[in-house]
């Protein structure tokens, strides 16, 4: 019996938080259903514009942003981008006439879940923080069904419509077995030296990347690798600073897209603390030193790695002591064989391995 050609669209984006889950999504609804057709919307000049397609992905853009907290020409044209971007998205439903639709949250899923809504399709949304975005605590009592993946999060969505799943992850990241040798080749690193990862997520970390910069000298003197993704602003600068270092030995990218291979690589890393980068830490079960950043949020970021820090599974730096201690705690840990091993069992045992599997079965059972 042939598979049904279901349609789905996924809406959402603005960073890699909000990307990589609706892509993994994606990938999810394509392996059980290959025949399945699935549209992307984002916003206009936002990432998600460039990733997608690179993820194999149709993807349309919304004129839609968020409110600045001051005073702004943004500001002024809001409502007027509200409305443009509902129309449309009422037009993109029209045209594509979708089974169901996914938020995964960002600016343009609120005006193509506000749409679909409206028009009766069955609809679902993905949350990934502790503390829930504005966009999908707006959208809540209009979906049908919420996924999250913390505990609590009654908080902030009507609790019929819950179901606890945990955070979609690329599957490459779930079997990392055997990957190492290809991911030093991959990187131009020495194997034979062990590696440190420095991830600030998909926009970089200002306070990571000046730490870091700091103490390149000091990595390439202890003997450790070193895979640092920078984010795009600070990347012109990094170039410039791993220029004296070995080659084979310190590495700077704006962005790294095989992040499969860049935790198989790695023997301790350095990361933010947003949802997807602690979810795809527990699947890796790496051992890390989390830095939150102070600049989202209800200081959500703090929450997610204290979630982890309170069971024994990763260390934490604060964001305003990462210049005087981070890279200390990192040659420290590196130095600790059973502390990494400990971090290393404890955070395996809150890893979630089917959430994106459970996400795509509740999607199904929205339309069946």
């Amino acid at each position: 019996m042939p598979d049904k050609q279901y349609k789905f669209i996924i809406s959402g984006g603005g960073t890699g938080g909000h990307i990589y889950p609706a892509v993994a999504i994606a990938n999810e609804i394509k392996r059980l259903h290959p025949s399945a057709e699935i549209l992307f919307v984002g916003a206009q000049g936002r990432m998600e514009m460039t990733r997608v397609p690179e993820a194999g992905y149709k993807i349309i853009g919304l004129w839609i942003s968020g409110l600045q907290r001051r005073l702004t020409v943004d500001n002024l044209s809001f409502p007027l981008k509200v409305i443009s971007s509902v129309r449309k998205a009422y037009q993109i439903i029209k045209d594509f006439q979708p089974d169901a639709v996914v938020g995964v949250g960002g600016y343009a899923s609120g005006p193509l879940l506000y749409a679909a809504t409206r028009m009766g399709i069955p609809s679902l949304i993905q949350e990934q923080n502790s503390h829930a975005g504005i966009t999908n605590k707006l959208l809540a009592k209009k979906v049908d069904k919420v996924c999250v993946a913390y505990d609590g999060m009654y908080k902030y969505f009507p609790s019929a419509k819950l179901v606890l799943t945990g955070n979609p992850v690329r599957r490459d990241i779930a079997n990392l077995d055997g990957k190492r040798l290809e991911a030093m080749d991959f990187f131009g690193l020495n194997p034979a030296r062990k590696t440190f990862l420095v991830i600030g997520g998909s926009l970089g970390a200002r306070t990571l990347n000046q730490s870091t910069e700091a103490a390149l000298q000091k990595i390439q003197e202890s003997g450790f690798n070193l895979i640092w993704q920078t984010g795009k602003n600070f990347y012109p600068q990094a170039q410039t600073a791993t220029q004296p270092y070995l080659e084979d030995q310190i590495k700077a990218f704006d962005f790294i897209r095989r992040m499969d291979l860049a935790y198989a690589a790695a023997d301790v890393v350095i990361s933010r603390a947003g949802a997807l980068s602690i979810s795809e830490l527990c699947l890796a079960e790496k051992p890390s030193i989390l830095v939150p950043s102070p600049n989202v949020a209800e200081d959500h970021q703090t929450k997610n790695a204290m979630a982890l820090v309170q069971k024994d599974a990763a260390m934490l730096v604060k964001d305003v002591d990462a210049g005087r201690k981070l890279w200390g705690s990192a040659f420290a840990l590196a130095a600790d064989t059973e502390k990494q091993q400990l971090l290393r069992r404890n955070i395996a045992q809150l890893a979630r391995p089917q959430a994106t599997e459970d996400i795509v079965q509740e999607l199904m059972k929205l339309i069946k």
